[in-house]
């Protein structure tokens, strides 16, 4: 069986976040990354299934720059046997879909059983690119995992909904599942996992390597960031009273009031 893990790699969680001088993204200079939480879950739900079946391979694929290798090799000292990098500027500012495009190209070139992600990562909150890979790929999927169990080619996942309730899907493999946190417990990577993890492979990629030249990245992207900042001190926030209706048509004007709409 092979599996094919999606991780990003985020600011950590305690890094002091400043916005850049161009106002178009956080000041990553001297701060510290980590595996997307998230996706530390669906990395240990792939690796829970290689320890039941020694035959199973685990590939984890990631898009960004250099420092994105740091994350791949966590990955690979935790037991994962494989990473693929798309390392290329042309992939900068893709959005929700362009992201699920380049990871789509990978799942069709290595055909995996099974394909795990996070169900967001901890800068974005999209939740979206899970959903938009299994379409692109062409399998069936689930999202917000907190328990799944697989036999004989079914997988069986018990989901969070709103409000605390549980929904149960069954899934026939390959197919994709994006998992909560706190659906199992992460492991650390083992020194003699760090030193194996050094002779693991990293196959690194371009996006012209995939065929999707001009297809992804900022000039493709249908949402783009244009603006980060800081409210200035003293604007607190207005609380809108009334009917869904009324709510409705002053938050409206409100928007028009500020030219968005």
């Amino acid at each position: 069986m092979k599996i094919m893990v999606c991780i990003k790699q985020v600011p950590h969680q305690d890094a002091r976040l400043d916005i850049n001088g161009a106002g178009t993204w956080i000041a990553e200079d001297n701060i510290k990354f980590e595996i997307n939480q998230y996706d530390q879950h669906a990395l240990e739900a792939a690796l829970a299934l290689k320890d039941k079946d020694a035959g199973t391979e685990v590939v984890v694929v990631s898009i960004g720059p250099e420092r994105v290798t740091q994350s791949l090799r966590t990955a690979l000292g935790m037991g994962a046997d494989r990473a693929v990098h798309v390392k290329d500027a042309a992939a900068d500012g893709s959005d929700a879909l362009g992201t699920a495009k380049i990871l789509a190209a990978i799942g069709k070139a290595e055909m995996p059983d099974m394909v795990f992600a996070g169900f967001m990562a901890d800068d974005g909150n999209f939740a979206a690119v899970g959903p938009m890979l299994a379409t692109l790929m062409g399998i069936p999927h689930t999202t917000t995992a907190v328990r799944f169990t697989k036999e004989n080619g079914k997988v069986l996942v018990e989901r969070e909904l709103e409000g605390g309730a549980l929904q149960v899907v069954e899934l026939t493999a390959p197919c994709l599942v994006t998992t909560q946190t706190g659906m199992n417990q992460v492991r650390y990577a083992s020194l003699k996992g760090i030193m194996a993890a050094k002779k693991k492979p990293i196959d690194v990629k371009s996006v012209a390597d995939l065929g999707l030249a001009g297809q992804v990245g900022e000039a493709a992207a249908k949402v783009k960031l244009e603006k980060l900042y800081t409210p200035a001190k003293g604007q607190g926030a207005e609380m809108l009273s009334g009917s869904v209706d009324e709510v409705v048509g002053k938050l409206v004007g409100k928007i028009k009031e500020l030219g968005l709409l």
